[in-house]
């Protein structure tokens, strides 16, 4: 490559950085300025910090909704885990033409929207009497179609001859998958976990139908809150969408190799 193509292509991913990271500066300038500053366009850092912070504080329960967030995502995210890699493991390790047709219909899945499901799900869900409950959030996302596939691909890359020999030596299925299969992908596990949090945590539209009580509030709903008014306070609405936005931030940076590694199948 030439040095006029290496400057033009380091200008252009240059540009294209500046644009990717802009919106995260102007968040983290907004939290710190006044609502008619967010407003006219400033894009330097303000005094009105810790003014957001006491508004955001007495009028929301933030401290409530960021517990709740961290308990649905927590739980979302282990029992996804789990049953999806079982689930992914199964379809391959026990692998035959039935079980194709199985993953093909639950592949189709991927194609309906979670609107043309929702009003059957909160049916289910009242009739169960699991609305404001956390196995009512978590039960229709624990089972997803995107991860058995992805966890059936990775579990096409564990060596048959580790299985057999493990047989031998007298290890069932369960211990297999859990002592061998687990620790193996690493990578697959992070990637999963990385977008099922991620899912989790910025869920909006499922616990707002079938969280009515103020005490399930999670940090999605309370962002919504800022914004229902007459009048909205940009500086505090910036300062809520920042504290949401960090968990999935350092989530995402800690495991951002692993989940590299993971969608491309990488098994160590």
């Amino acid at each position: 490559m030439t040095k006029g193509k290496k400057f033009f292509a380091y200008a252009f991913l240059s540009i294209i950085s500046f644009l990717s990271v802009f919106p995260l500066y102007w968040m983290i300038v907004a939290s710190t300025n006044k609502s008619a500053d967010v407003t006219s366009g400033t894009l330097i850092f303000g005094t009105a910090l810790f003014d957001n912070i006491k508004k955001l504080f007495a009028s929301q329960n933030i401290t409530r909704a960021l517990f709740n967030s961290f308990q649905y995502s927590v739980i979302m995210t282990i029992m996804t885990l789990l049953i999806c890699s079982i689930a992914g493991y199964g379809f391959e390790v026990f692998h035959d033409k039935a079980k194709d047709w199985v993953m093909r219909i639950i592949l189709l899945a991927m194609m309906v929207p979670f609107a043309a499901t929702m009003i059957p799900l909160y049916q289910m869900v009242a009739s169960a009497g699991l609305l404001n409950t956390t196995l009512g959030f978590i039960l229709p996302g624990i089972a997803t179609p995107f991860l058995i596939m992805l966890f059936r691909q990775s579990a096409r890359a564990f060596p048959a001859d580790i299985m057999e020999a493990a047989r031998i030596d007298g290890l069932n299925e369960l211990q297999i998958f859990f002592r061998m299969f687990i620790p193996t992908m690493r990578s697959t596990y992070a990637a999963a976990m990385t977008i099922t949090f991620m899912s989790a945590w910025n869920s909006y539209l499922w616990p707002k139908v079938i969280m009515s009580d103020a005490d399930s509030i999670t940090m999605p709903m309370l962002v919504a809150n800022l914004t229902s008014g007459y009048v909205t306070d940009y500086g505090v609405l910036m300062l809520a969408v920042l504290i949401c936005t960090i968990p999935t931030v350092i989530i995402f940076f800690l495991l951002q190799r692993s989940f590299a590694e993971g969608i491309t199948g990488a098994v160590k």
